[in-house]
């Protein structure tokens, strides 16, 4: 029924059905009549239990004028008149509005993108009354339907992953996590996830890391369901990101169709070898070493079927990896098939299984390395290589094997690690992962004059003596820098170094040490190792019957440093099969039907023991070595070790052995002289390095520093390969090659790189020419070694001050006196004296005249010696048993 035109107050006339009536009732009528107010009072208390009746016989009587009601609010009505607007006048207009939005567009940044309103600390409450004012409209979705669960945790008797499936559950945790990345900020107020999401986009990579860390801090739920239920909750995550990040770049799906989320810094780690039944279906985090590695294959992720009878394509149907999944019957036809894979519309994805192997330093005592396979899916292939070490994070699942079965006899499962994070552990990671005080530490460090000295005492502090080693150990483990000039002709820039001598002079020690400190470290042994072991082998499946290559020692130290124990002990055979290796970095491979070439881009540090246990010094190097010389010419550093007789020396040595064994009794105080740091007679006394910051001053120059040559001296490098080869010729000991010069350069750079140099100075060829000669001097024969060390003696004096060649004057002198002394009064000589004027005339030799300085230094008073100034003597006590 339609209201007549009803009339206002003041005559004007109103169309339409609303009324509006006043704010005070005092102020009109009563429309009913004094009757009719009478008869509805009356039947008010009989109709209040049943209702009012809408619906009666005088219903009609409420749709009557009633001119008093029938009027309109003059707020908000638009009354004024308007000319006329042209066609051109409108299109002018709007061409204006669409100019102001698309500036107003160019200036919103991806922060209007990313935020919402709801992400506020009152958000809880907002998001209620606006899901109550949709509600009221009746603009409510099925998914806002669902009401917030506040205590997500209670999961009211249900197991965790049917909890975070239910339609409740599963939609607080998306708007939980979304609220997360959109939200999280670190100490600086920086939007952590909002800048990995923008740099993920600028790469076009699929998948971004999210620090499990970070959601424990601000969602501790999220984080408490993670690694009870890490499939469905990763899936959820996934949903978020991808929504998010098509939200924030609408054209990144011509990129890839999903994102994928990456758990790091799960904080407990298991070993290879603890991982049980409790893990099963659970975020595990392990660590290993990568030893075999398949092809990437393609793996059906959506799959569609068509069907042979009619033709319908069915699908699709996602994958998983624990069943086949198959359609039924056809919806068309209602049969059961056969059916056939779509092979355009089906969609597939990347496939590489792995297998990684505990570390070699993390074995417990006479057990073998434990294996687990692991699965690698998406943008995570390809993601590292045999020999790599990495940081694993992936839920530990398990599959049926029919070929266990068919062995064990009764069901067995096999385990694999679906992987979700991997991050290889080289020298760029770590060096990326360094603090800004960690920079500023090796900076400084690098400026110490005395650098190139604190690193060399700091290599094995444990082990008394041995200068000699300890630099190349050094030098060694910086490295050269390799060269390819148009990828033609590789000359390698790794240092190898072999070190003989006799027993109980710690050359197992050093290479121990060498585990410890070098970035990646492989420790095998000569007769524990073969030729396969230390290259690489190639090895049949047992469940696929396929061929695979297994890695051996010289592939998983790649980058690193293989060290070889009782590298005599291998047989001719073996130690031929590293020929390649050593000198190309290359371990070839043709078995099987596989023909392919391995990188084996690393130092090999061995220790031998002489023929016979002890070296004769009345022979030369290879007389006293059962090794070729092919590979003898293959090492840039020759270190000889004697257990030579020598009274100082070993007086000094058993004092510092039995320091160090007093230093780690929990009950130890230094109180007297004993106990104070003894000078190490090869070497300056200098600060040593902690060796925390020398491992990280080691990763950051050989990941950052690369010097060049530049400006050195070509012709004191040929005219010293000159006279060695006339040398090597005259004393038919080791021969000298064009590859020695290689090493001089090797050398050369390795020691720039200690002072984070990028060209190579005068003073760094003059350390590798002294090496060099060091290493063929200790070679010859006790009767030609002092002849050689005459003539190269400008080259063997390279950066050594006035004290240690005193020092060294005064060693002599008193191995000297001691044996005259002997002679005369037999072994118990409790007291030497030297005269003053007899250590200053043998000072002048070596131009030497003011020796006040040495008198007064460590080295001389920390080797007990006491100078008298009034007697002009000096004095060494001579400590004997007797007296004690």
């Amino acid at each position: 029924m339609s209201n007549p035109p009803s009339v206002s107050e003041d005559g004007s006339d109103f169309e339409g059905p609303f009324r509006m009536r006043p704010s005070r009732d005092d102020d009109i009528q009563s429309p009913f009549t004094p009757h009719e107010a009478a008869s509805r009072g009356s039947g008010a208390s009989e109709e209040e239990s049943d209702g009012e009746e809408l619906f009666g016989d005088n219903m009609e009587n409420d749709y009557r004028p009633i001119p008093k009601l029938d009027r309109y609010a003059d707020e908000g009505m638009d009354d004024f008149d308007y000319d006329p607007i042209s066609m051109a006048d409108r299109l002018a207009a709007e061409i204006t509005m669409k100019r102001r939005e698309r500036e107003a567009d160019a200036r919103r940044d991806d922060f209007h993108l990313i935020y919402d309103p709801s992400d506020d600390e009152d958000a809880p409450t907002k998001r209620k009354r606006r899901l109550a004012e949709k509600s009221a409209a009746g603009e409510l979705g099925e998914d806002e339907m669902i009401e917030s669960l506040e205590n997500l945790e209670d999961t009211k008797g249900h197991p965790i992953r049917e909890w975070v499936c239910m339609l409740g559950p599963r939609t607080e945790i998306m708007n939980r996590f979304r609220h997360f990345l959109r939200t999280y900020t670190n100490k600086k107020g920086q939007a952590v996830y909002k800048d990995r999401i923008r740099r993920m986009c600028e790469y076009n990579q699929s998948s971004f890391v999210v620090d499990f860390p970070h959601l424990a801090f601000k969602e501790q739920v999220l984080a408490f369901f993670l690694p009870d239920a890490p499939i469905e909750m990763l899936k959820i995550f996934d949903e978020v990101a991808t929504e998010l990040v098509f939200n924030i770049f609408p054209s990144y799906g011509r990129v890839t169709s999903e994102i994928h989320v990456r758990i790091a810094e799960l904080p407990l780690k298991e070993e290879i070898r603890s991982l049980r039944k409790v893990h099963l279906n659970q975020l595990v985090r392990t660590r290993g070493v990568v030893s075999t590695t398949t092809g990437v294959l393609p793996q059906l992720s959506l799959v569609k079927y068509d069907c042979n009878k009619c033709g319908c394509v069915l699908g699709p149907f996602v994958q998983n990896q624990s069943e086949d999944v198959r359609p039924g019957s056809c919806p068309e036809c209602q049969s059961r098939g056969p059916f056939m894979v779509n092979m355009e519309e089906t969609v597939y994805r990347n496939f590489q299984k792995i297998t990684i192997q505990e570390s070699p330093g993390r074995i417990p005592a006479g057990r073998i390395p434990r294996s687990k396979e692991c699965i690698l899916l998406g943008d995570l292939c390809d993601r590292c290589k045999p020999g790599d070490e990495i940081d694993l994070t992936g839920v530990y699942t398990n599959n049926y094997e029919g070929s266990l079965n068919t062995e064990q006899g009764f069901p067995v499962f096999n385990t694999v690690i679906l992987a979700n994070y991997i991050v290889v552990k080289d020298c760029k990671h770590i060096v990326e992962s360094l603090s800004d005080d960690d920079v500023h530490a090796i900076m400084k460090l690098s400026k110490d004059p005395q650098i190139a000295d604190r690193i060399i005492f700091s290599i094995a502090p444990s082990i008394y003596g041995h200068a000699f080693i300890k630099r190349g150990l050094a030098l060694a483990l910086f490295g050269g820098e390799p060269k390819n000039p148009g990828q033609k002709h590789k000359v390698r820039g790794d240092i190898n170094m072999l070190i003989c001598g006799d027993p109980g002079t710690a050359k197992s020690q050093f290479l121990k040490y060498t585990e410890m400190v070098a970035p990646r470290a492989i420790f095998t042994t000569g007769q524990g190792a073969s030729a396969v072991g230390l290259t690489a082998y190639v090895n049949r499946n047992p469940i696929t019957r396929q061929w695979t290559l297994e890695a051996g020692a010289l592939v998983l130290a790649d980058r690193g440093v293989c060290l070889i124990d009782e590298f005599d002990k291998m047989n001719d055979q073996d130690r031929t099969s590293i020929h390649e290796a050593m000198e190309q970095q290359t371990i070839s491979i043709s078995k099987a039907g596989i023909v392919t070439s391995l990188q084996a881009r690393c130092s090999v540090i061995a220790a031998a023991n002489p023929i016979g246990g002890r070296y004769d010094a009345s022979m030369t190097f290879s007389e006293n070595v059962n090794l070729s010389e092919p590979i003898l010419s293959r090492f840039d550093i020759l270190c000889v070790v004697r257990d030579e007789v020598d009274v100082m020396q070993d007086e000094q040595l058993a004092r510092f052995v039995v320091k160090s064994h007093r230093k780690v009794h929990a009950m130890y105080r230094p109180c007297n002289y004993a106990d104070e740091p003894l000078p190490d007679p090869g070497s300056k006394q200098v600060d040593v390095i902690p060796q925390e910051l020398l491992k990280k001053y080691l990763l950051y120059a050989r990941q950052n520093v690369h010097p060049t040559l530049k400006n050195i001296d070509q012709d004191k490098i040929a005219n010293m390969y000159s006279k060695l080869r006339q040398e090597s010729l005259v004393t038919g000991s080791l021969p000298i090659t064009a590859r020695h010069i290689e090493s001089i350069i090797r050398m050369s750079e390795a020691h720039a790189r200690m002072h984070l140099r990028e060209y190579v100075q005068e003073s760094d060829v003059n350390m590798a020419i002294c090496m060099m000669l060091q290493s063929f001097i200790q070679t010859q024969k006790y009767s030609v070694m002092n002849a050689m060390k005459t003539t190269f003696q400008k080259y063997l004096s390279y950066d050594k001050d006035n004290n240690e060649l005193l020092y060294y004057i005064l060693q002599s002198m008193t191995k000297d006196q001691l044996i005259f002394m002997r002679s005369l009064h037999g072994t118990k000589v409790r007291m030497l004296k030297l005269r003053e004027k007899d250590f200053l005339d043998k000072a002048r030799v070596i131009g030497i005249t003011d020796v006040s300085s040495f008198f007064k230094s460590h080295i001389f008073t920390g080797n007990g010696f006491k100078y008298e100034a009034d007697r002009h003597l000096i004095i060494k006590k001579i400590i004997h048993p007797d007296n004690e």
